[in-house]
């Protein structure tokens, strides 16, 4: 019967001790922020809830219901908290406009839209300066697409000066290692590589940065996020449902982070045979149009899957620049058009640095 109850050399009742002991342990450490994350802003002391027994121990559960005027404070000051670790939020210097372009599933073009969309910028605003940011630390595409090699020369301020092409300044991991080298790197080289592209870069004076992220949510969507004012966030999908899955979280994770979202846009939304001109939905129909209704957004544009949009890109090439009179190019235009329809009102001057 003992060696039933037992397990080791401890009893049933030695181990409910040590399990008490230790939950009373946690919540001595555990800091007030995350108690107020896990209870919602509500204290284990004296919050007036019900006492539920747990071995020879009591459990406060917390059942209390805040007023209207209660849970706001109780929002504030849990937003005041969480957001004492975060970083401030500098300003790129000389850089006007940030827009970052996203998706939550890699593959559905949304390098080719950043191209295209800071070339589209360009074209429709001719007294516009344009640069174009990739963030891909891991596959970075920018090089290719536009046609840019070599490494980055230093300012007398030992910033990297971007490379230029199609009148577009570009700034890549691609352009400071092989093109064929993999990035065998942690998050903490990672971080620290995207810290470099956004602060050691001399922009000069842009009206409009436009940012090539990585696929998905994680570390480098969030430190971009956090560390430099966004103007606007432009979501890539197929209307195929697993790419649309992915870019609502997108979306969400921009909502969370206080990032405005300009709309979705619709890539590879349809296929016209060249020969007999029947269009086929070969990733479904309409459905980033249905996810925008969802989440309150508005579709920016469609983008067909058409051959010369992938030869031009793998040529670096880029349609708005090599065919501006195709509809593609045009669907392009249309969507730069709307972007900027959508961004707050620039700021007056160009930001200078604030310093550390």
């Amino acid at each position: 019967m003992e060696a039933e109850r037992c397990y080791g050399t401890s009893s049933p009742r030695a181990r409910r001790d040590g399990f008490r002991i230790g939950l009373q342990a946690a919540f001595r450490v555990m800091g007030v922020w995350l108690r107020l994350l896990v209870f919602g802003g509500v204290s284990l002391r004296g919050c007036g809830g019900a006492c539920v027994p747990l071995g020879g121990s009591r459990l406060l559960i917390c059942r209390r219901q805040f007023s209207g005027a209660e849970s706001e404070t109780l929002k504030q000051r849990r937003s005041q908290i969480m957001s004492r670790g975060l970083p401030k939020q500098k300003p790129i210097e000389g850089v006007k406009q940030v827009i970052v372009v996203a998706s939550g599933k890699g593959g559905v073009g949304k390098s080719t839209t950043a191209v295209n969309l800071a070339l589209a910028l360009a074209a429709n605003e001719s007294s516009k300066a344009v640069g174009l940011l990739d963030v891909d630390v891991y596959g970075p595409s920018i090089p290719k697409m536009m046609n840019l090699k070599g490494n980055p020369e230093l300012s007398q301020s030992n910033l990297m000066r971007p490379l230029l092409n199609y009148g577009i300044a570009c700034m890549s991991m691609g352009f400071l290692v092989e093109e064929t080298a993999p990035l065998v790197w942690r998050g903490l080289m990672v971080m620290s590589a995207i810290e470099k592209l956004l602060r050691q870069v001399d922009w000069g004076q842009l009206d409009y940065l436009v940012v090539d992220m990585p696929p998905g949510t994680g570390d480098v969507q969030l430190s971009v996020s956090q560390n430099i004012p966004i103007s606007g966030a432009v979501i890539v999908s197929t209307p195929q449902d697993i790419a649309l899955m992915d870019a609502h979280r997108g979306a969400e994770m921009f909502r969370k982070v206080h990032v405005p979202v300009l709309g979705l846009v619709q890539n590879m939304s349809v296929f016209q045979c060249p020969k007999c001109k029947h269009k086929t939905h070969i990733f479904g129909a309409d459905g980033a149009r249905r996810l925008a209704r969802t989440l309150d957004l508005d579709i920016l544009g469609d983008i067909p899957l058409h051959l010369n949009i992938r030869e031009a890109s793998d040529t670096g090439q880029p349609i708005v620049f090599s065919q501006p009179e195709s509809d593609e190019a045009k669907a392009y235009l249309r969507i730069a058009t709307e972007v900027v329809r959508r961004l707050p009102p620039p700021p007056e001057s160009f930001p200078k640095c604030l310093g550390n």
